[in-house]
């Protein structure tokens, strides 16, 4: 892995500023790679399913390497602080969850705060609760016989024998009109 304090300038550079958030991604991040023994850089082999949308998911694509076009970086929207690792390569799993909040770096440089706080501090870690997802299928595209705009078949719908898209279609549902 990159030396500490270059892999934190690249995740600040890439999020656009230092926050609580950040941070947690990170120590989300180094935990994962040191339980798991992750290394980034190969295309699927490292999953993260994360549990909200917010500033860590950065940290852990900058660190990682997983991102939602290769399909390693997905969501399970819960709300929580909450990430789920998947090695393909190990077979191992961890499901990290904030337990705490993560002190704030203030003027500390990341390698003084890892001196003084590690990342198992911050989090329980607990079996994974979702299979890990296969990996990215490539599907065929159609073209929605309504707006003309084109679509993965996986998202499109049959409707009056018609080929429509997400946005064309309109559901059938006679509790909710």
């Amino acid at each position: 892995m990159d030396d500490i304090h270059v892999l934190w300038e690249r995740c600040r550079s890439f999020h656009g500023h230092t926050c609580g958030g950040l941070l947690t991604g990170f120590l989300a991040a180094l935990y994962a790679s040191q339980l798991l023994g992750l290394h980034a850089g190969s295309d699927e082999g490292i999953v993260c399913i994360s549990e909200n949308d917010a500033c860590g998911v950065d940290a852990i694509q900058v660190v990682l390497g997983c991102t939602v076009g290769r399909g390693s970086l997905l969501f399970h929207m819960t709300g929580k602080q909450a990430y789920s690792f998947y090695s393909r390569e190990s077979g191992k799993s961890a499901r990290l969850v904030l337990a705490g909040k993560v002190p704030d770096l203030g003027d500390m440089d990341i390698t003084s705060y890892l001196e003084m706080y590690r990342p198992a501090d911050f989090f329980t870690v607990k079996e994974t609760r979702l299979e890990v997802p296969e990996r990215a299928r490539i599907f065929a595209s159609y073209a929605c016989e309504r707006c003309g705009e084109v679509a993965g078949e996986r998202w499109m719908h049959m409707q009056d024998g018609h080929m429509l898209c997400q946005d064309c279609y309109h559901d059938y549902d006679r509790f909710h009109v």
